[in-house]
């Protein structure tokens, strides 16, 4: 049997269908399932450790949450919890999380520490092919904001958009990023591809950490909640070149800061 098989059969066999466990903060479930889903037969350590780093980066839960419980996260990843076990301790190893024990216990998310700096940015970019993520994330949302546009977002849909913009308002900077990032990933979602979806949640954690390392600019956040509005009223309004336009000139001004801090 594959590796992949044998995980899902020992998920199964130790009852991993339980009710969604988690984590406290509104529609986390639903923004797992964008990100997390079973792994594919060879890699199920490596893919299941890539998938909750994904969820770590990317704020979906968000810091001093606690992550859903083992149980449900060994089904959706259709693996063991013996190497669920063994990808939550690598993720506290690294200062990602912490158990607890005891009845309000579990694994916890825990705080990002404070901007790394430029030295920790250069770091990172050695592994990194920056102008290749920035273009892809380009297509991706580009191609994302098109299709809400274009094929229309039903009552439901666009009240989850405008209600991902509504939380970046007026929000404080410590979450700012996390909240811009929900925005971003709802549409991603509503675009109707699961594929684009996750390919968009791989690519935003890697932008993440290089914004990390730079400063939040007052003013640069100014604009990008001008364009976010403009963005979800053209989205909603089915004006698809509008739309886009507003989404590749976004993403403009998030590499060129990069760039300029690179520079």
């Amino acid at each position: 049997m594959s590796q992949a098989g044998t995980e899902h059969g020992m998920s199964e066999a130790s009852g991993a269908s339980g009710a969604p466990g988690g984590s406290g903060a509104p529609g986390a479930d639903d923004r797992l399932t964008s990100v997390l889903r079973p792994v594919r037969a060879g890699n199920g350590f490596e893919e299941a450790l890539e998938q909750i780093l994904q969820v770590v980066r990317l704020g979906l839960v968000p810091g001093g949450e606690r992550l859903p419980a083992e149980r449900e996260l060994a089904d959706r990843l259709g693996i063991s919890r013996v190497t669920l076990r063994e990808v939550l301790k690598v993720l506290q190893d690294q200062g990602l999380v912490e158990s607890r024990r005891g009845r309000y216990g579990g694994t916890f998310v825990l705080p990002r520490p404070e901007t790394p700096g430029e030295e920790e940015l250069r770091r990172r970019l050695k592994d990194v092919d920056v102008e290749d993520t920035l273009r892809f994330r380009e297509v991706l949302e580009v191609g994302a904001a098109g299709l809400c546009a274009a094929h229309g977002l039903g009552e439901e849909q666009a009240d989850r958009l405008r209600e991902a913009l509504s939380r970046t308002h007026d929000a404080p900077l410590a979450e700012y990023r996390r909240l811009d990032t929900l925005l971003h990933l709802t549409l991603a979602e509503l675009s109707g591809s699961p594929t684009l979806t996750a390919q968009y949640a791989a690519v935003r954690a890697t932008v993440n950490d290089l914004l990390d390392c730079i400063p939040l600019l007052v003013r640069n956040l100014e604009h990008s909640q001008r364009q976010h509005t403009a963005l979800v009223e053209a989205v909603i309004e089915g004006n698809a070149e509008c739309a886009r336009e507003i989404m590749r000139e976004h993403c403009g001004g998030t590499a060129a800061l990069l760039r300029g801090f690179l520079g």
